[in-house]
């Protein structure tokens, strides 16, 4: 039965992959022109970012009740819904940038985030039929699905707005069309997927514990802290490099290649964060992703040289893999099969809340903070410090804990 599952469980991984690698390049292409084209329309530079922030709340918001939607009627309909969300986005910012209108580029972001909120189950997806000894392995495999969007996504920007005279914000108008042509290939896509159908809840069903008991459980609670913070954090610094790279004195082409950079270092260790994960442990690799975050902060404070910005980026992109996979791992294994669409729900309801938090801050941080984009750049470093020690106090504590005796 377990090779029989496992068989299953690798198709729909490379459905997923291939879906990550397709789908997964509009939020690269989104997260590098967003803030510009927000800069360029918002009445005040302190809300350049805010394109970013929506279509992250747009996330949180859409993930309990899309993972309620999975769970009754199975992940194929909540993915086509996320495309379909995405679509929708992408074609109502394409129509804001004609009119110039703000507001309106903030509903298609936030639709946008319907589709970035799908995508976040594309990884308990491919941990559903999959046995616990491959379970970390497609978690990982379906994540490197992410290494073919970090070339994609950052080669249409560069391919479609490099050579593009216009210094309006029309110039960004081809990478939205891009992007809704990008979630109908995803639609296609998902018609393959083999998802197991979702147990039907009748009046003897297991009700598993409440949201309250799950959150009090030791090993649930610190895998929900550690994606948020890796999450983040990763987005704060994200969000902002675009505008710190052209406010530092580079090009648009140099902004999407330190991202390209940033993007293929989040996924292309996804090759063996599995394998170190079985090999190591959760917590260890968890630990080592929080001390890379670290690491990516204090490189951006050293400079702010165009070598500084890739490196920092890279190491954020490592650290967020390691750290973010780890408590996703964590949390598969800390929760039964009939609490997965509360969990799971709830799970990503925090984390892209905290996302959506450090979207809103980054752009406040990086264009009102001091006079320069280098002292709003060290801002928004800084401001990863106390989220680091909280994150890395909270797994120090679950290692230390007793382990509860055998019965």
């Amino acid at each position: 039965m377990q090779a029989e599952n496992d068989t299953r469980a690798k198709r729909n991984v490379a459905v997923l992959v291939m879906a990550q690698a397709l789908m997964g390049s509009q939020i690269v292409m989104i997260f590098v022109v967003g803030g510009l084209a927000g800069q360029q329309m918002a009445v005040n530079a302190c809300l350049a970012t805010l394109p970013i922030s929506m279509i992250v709340f747009g996330s949180m918001t859409t993930a309990p009740w899309l993972s309620a939607v999975m769970q009754r009627w199975g992940r194929r309909a909540g993915f086509l819904l996320g495309a379909l969300g995405g679509l929708a986005g992408a074609a109502i910012c394409a129509y804001a940038l004609t009119v110039s209108q703000f507001w309106l580029f903030l509903v298609g972001s936030y639709m946008t985030g319907i589709y970035m909120s799908s995508q976040g189950f594309f990884r308990f997806a491919a941990a559903d039929s999959a046995s616990d000894a491959f379970r970390p392995k497609a978690i990982s495999y379906v994540m490197a699905g992410g290494l073919l969007s970090a070339v994609i996504g950052p080669q249409l920007v560069g391919l479609l707005t490099g050579n593009n005279p216009d210094a309006t914000v029309m110039r960004y108008f081809p990478i939205y069309l891009a992007a809704m042509g990008l979630n109908v290939l995803g639609m296609l896509l998902f018609l393959f997927l083999d998802s197991p159908r979702p147990v039907p809840v009748t009046a003897h069903s297991p009700r598993g514990r409440t949201l309250g008991q799950l959150l009090k459980t030791p090993r649930i609670a610190v895998a929900v802290v550690c994606a948020m913070v890796s999450y983040a954090l990763m987005n704060l610094v994200m969000t902002s490099t675009p505008l710190a790279v052209v406010g530092c004195g580079f090009t648009e082409p140099d902004a999407a290649n330190v991202v390209s950079g940033h993007v293929l270092a989040m996924f292309a260790p996804s090759f063996f964060t599995g394998h170190l994960i079985l090999r190591f442990g959760v917590e260890r690799i968890m630990g080592l992703g929080l001390l890379i975050l670290g690491a990516a902060g204090a490189v951006a404070l050293s400079g702010v040289e165009l070598g500084h910005f890739f490196v920092a980026l890279i190491l954020l992109g490592l650290g967020w893999n390691f750290g973010f996979i780890g408590a996703t791992t964590m949390l598969a294994g800390a929760h039964e099969p009939h609490e997965r669409g509360r969990m799971q729900g709830l799970n990503d309801l925090l984390v892209f809340g905290g996302v959506t938090l450090a979207s809103l801050s980054s752009g406040g941080l990086m264009n009102c903070s001091g006079g320069s984009a280098e002292q709003g750049w060290a801002a928004v470093n800084i401001a990863m410090i106390p989220f680091l020690v909280l994150a890395g106090g909270a797994l120090i504590w679950l290692v230390m804990r007793p382990k509860p005796q055998p019965v």
